[in-house]
């Protein structure tokens, strides 16, 4: 499996996920939010990179009641609760931006 950009597969797992991290660009996770019917704005950007630099900083990517946390701690309670994160994410905001930031999946996530 593997999403195709400019003529170059990257490969990911059975779920979508990048299965090379450094293989991580902003055209591979537009390419993946478009999968995910993900219109990527500022406010998505935000928190991709967010989970980018946790991921750099921890060597793992957070579930979402780490992630919300994390993100209010970081950006403000307005952005560090649920309800905002799902309405960036639908599918989960951790499982969901996690596989448009590059990162592998949550652990913890179904």
């Amino acid at each position: 499996m593997g999403i195709a950009i400019n003529d170059t597969t990257y490969d990911t797992d059975e779920e979508g996920y990048l299965v090379n991290l450094s293989d991580w660009n902003e055209d591979i996770a537009n390419a993946i939010a478009q999968l995910e019917n993900v219109d990527m704005s500022p406010s998505h950007w935000e928190v991709v990179n967010f989970l980018r630099e946790y991921y750099a900083e921890y060597q793992i990517a957070p579930a979402v009641r780490v992630l919300t946390k994390a993100i209010g701690k970081q950006l403000g309670p307005e952005k560090g609760n649920s309800k905002y994160l799902y309405e960036l994410f639908p599918y989960g905001p951790a499982k969901q931006a996690c596989k448009i930031a590059g990162l592998p999946k949550p652990t913890g996530c179904v």
